[in-house]
């Protein structure tokens, strides 16, 4: 088991898309970390040497930006946004779309399970 930047990656997948389980590390970032590395980007991670994964983890350290630091930068850029009271600051606050979509239908995923409101269904005739 390879641990990058205190993640544990997956040893039978390989190493491009093994580093993907990093936060803040894309399909597109681990090709370019391999090639900086010159590590062959197919090789499974259980393959990998001492000396290829101390490559790849000295290049994510001096070059990228991962893991607990991005998720404190991301949540303080949220929580600055929240304090001075602007548009995509309040849309987070009311766990709502920030970017622009539409909330009539749709936006489940953002604003929780749907809630049926009574009293919505037609009564029926009653004999008198």
């Amino acid at each position: 088991m390879a641990r990058i930047s205190g993640v544990t990656i997956p040893n039978d997948k390989q190493i491009w898309v093994a580093l993907t389980y990093v936060y803040g590390i894309g399909p597109k970032t681990a090709d370019d970390i391999l090639r900086t590395a010159n590590v062959e980007r197919t090789v499974r991670t259980k393959d990998l040497t001492d000396a290829e994964i101390a490559r790849i983890q000295d290049h994510i350290n001096e070059n990228y930006t991962v893991e607990g630091e991005l998720q404190r930068i991301v949540s303080g850029n949220i929580k600055r946004l929240k304090d001075i009271k602007s548009y995509r600051g309040l849309r987070h606050s009311q766990q709502l779309p920030s970017r622009g979509q539409r909330t009539k239908t749709n936006a489940r995923t953002r604003r929780g399970k749907k809630v049926t409101v009574g009293g919505t269904a037609k009564k029926v005739a009653s004999k008198t």
